[in-house]
């Protein structure tokens, strides 16, 4: 049953607005040379930092789709009714938000790349360190989604949650620090699915 909800979130999350969190990504690329000047050397300086930011940004935006339709739809109580544990509905959540939205920001992070000056090493780099760090992201980004389910101006209240909790992964990304990266990631993976399952239960009483 986790495949079917994967399978169905991922077609849910390639139709509509799909598109608008790699659109904002490379936005955000696309709008730093015209705020700090066109100094390439800056510019290659604060690339991976430019592009964890935009790629948090991505991993936001459809934070309110994550979780709340389904609650308000009654999904969230069939899914229940057949069984299925709330953490296992948050794992597959995590497995569908990350496939709608990491594999084309590691395609974006090329074309932002060479807005910003960054060099074939530092792209590498950049996409190893993104690789990694965006399971985590989707896994935190889902956490959150379900902690304000129902809520009222859950999208502000989401992005006032979610940055603060992000901060770790996007200081050791854009660092390089892979191994402290992994280990947040990790955690945030592992973690996510028990804290948005306690949530979805809590929402559905």
């Amino acid at each position: 049953m986790i495949g079917v909800l994967i399978l169905r979130d991922v077609r849910r999350g390639f139709s509509g607005a799909a598109w608008l969190p790699i659109a904002f990504f490379l936005l955000i690329a696309t709008l730093m040379p015209f705020a700090v000047g066109p100094d390439a050397r800056l510019l290659s300086r604060i690339g991976a930092g430019t592009l964890w930011i935009a790629a948090l940004t991505a991993a936001l935006l459809p934070i309110e789709r994550l979780i709340e339709p389904d609650r308000a739809d009654g999904v969230l109580d069939q899914l229940a009714l057949h069984g299925m544990a709330e953490e296992s509905v948050a794992v597959a959540k995590i497995v569908a938000h990350w496939l709608t939205f990491a594999p084309l920001l590691l395609v974006a992070a090329v074309p932002a790349s060479a807005l910003l000056a960054m060099d074939g090493r530092a792209l590498i780099q950049t996409e190893i360190a993104l690789a990694i760090g965006t399971p985590g992201l989707a896994a935190l980004a889902v956490a959150v989604a379900a902690a304000t389910a129902g809520l009222p101006r859950a999208g502000s209240l989401a992005g006032l949650l979610l940055f603060p909790l992000a901060v770790p992964l996007l200081i050791f990304g854009a660092a390089n620090a892979l191994l402290l990266e992994a280990a947040v990631s990790l955690l945030l993976t592992a973690g996510s699915p028990f804290v948005a399952g306690a949530a979805i239960r809590a929402s559905r009483t």
